[in-house]
């Protein structure tokens, strides 16, 4: 075995896996939530639509795509080895457990991991899946440059096509597009995925308020002085405003479309 396969099979290798995949879906969360917040905008799903194309069309988003999937195989099954090898370790649980919601979150970051990677396979199948290879109807926006209204054009079947955009004689922007703020409004109808989606945000704030830090404390920047930073990064961004932000979708569409 190489040095570099040794390194990467030990514990702190390992942990280091865990800790670069973890940050790098860190960064991705960022991202996906500036994206999604399209859906709150009051225009029929013109601005949604318009930015779920660019996503899987723009060619370094779709390489970038692929690392994202990786990823998050890589961290889901790191994450069962390392807890498999702790509970081989140790196989006695600690007879005191603290009642600290951070110290609860790191004993149960197999449960809110579980929860999570349950929610990601059901919510690539309702969007992902669908958008790519489903039956995602489709929807034309005729925008007026001059004006900046948009008229919305329901589509049948048979005037389904592949994305289209382009101005015509008379100064109308026309779009036909994938309606994936259809798909979104439809999921977001049902009260037990809507529950569940709140549940899988609540695990995904317990996950990242152990997890965020613990990334830094094994890259070891997390001394006292990046400690105040990363713990404000941890607590405030990722494990509250993050999650929130994500869990106001589906309640806003469940009680107002």
């Amino acid at each position: 075995m190489s040095n570099f396969s040794k390194t990467f099979s030990s514990t702190l290798g390992r942990k280091l896996i865990m800790c670069l995949t973890g940050l790098f879906l860190c960064t991705f969360l960022v991202v996906h939530l500036i994206g999604n917040l399209q859906l709150f905008a009051n225009d029929g799903g013109y601005s949604f639509n318009k930015y779920a194309y660019f996503m899987t069309h723009f060619t370094p988003i779709k390489v970038v795509s692929y690392l994202l999937y990786t990823s998050i195989i890589v961290h889901t099954v790191w994450a069962i080895i390392i807890t498999q090898k702790n509970k081989a370790a140790r196989p006695v649980s600690y007879a005191v457990k603290g009642a600290n919601g951070s110290i609860w979150s790191s004993r149960n970051m197999g449960i809110l991991g579980t929860i999570i990677f349950l929610f990601v396979v059901i919510h690539m199948s309702n969007f992902w899946y669908k958008y790519h290879w489903g039956e995602t109807p489709y929807i034309e926006y005729h925008t007026d440059l001059n004006t900046g209204v948009t008229e919305i054009k329901e589509l049948t079947a048979a005037d389904y096509t592949q994305y289209v955009q382009y101005v015509d004689n008379n100064g109308i922007e026309i779009i036909k597009s994938k309606d994936l703020y259809k798909e979104v409004a439809f999921a977001f109808s049902s009260p037990i995925y809507v529950a569940f989606y709140i549940l899988a945000m609540a695990a995904l704030a317990f996950h990242l308020l152990h997890g965020f830090q613990s990334a830094f404390q094994t890259l070891g920047w997390n001394n006292s002085k990046y400690k105040p930073l990363v713990n404000f990064l941890g607590v405030w961004v990722f494990s509250i405003i993050i999650p929130i932000g994500f869990a106001a979708m589906p309640i806003y569409f469940f009680l107002f479309k």
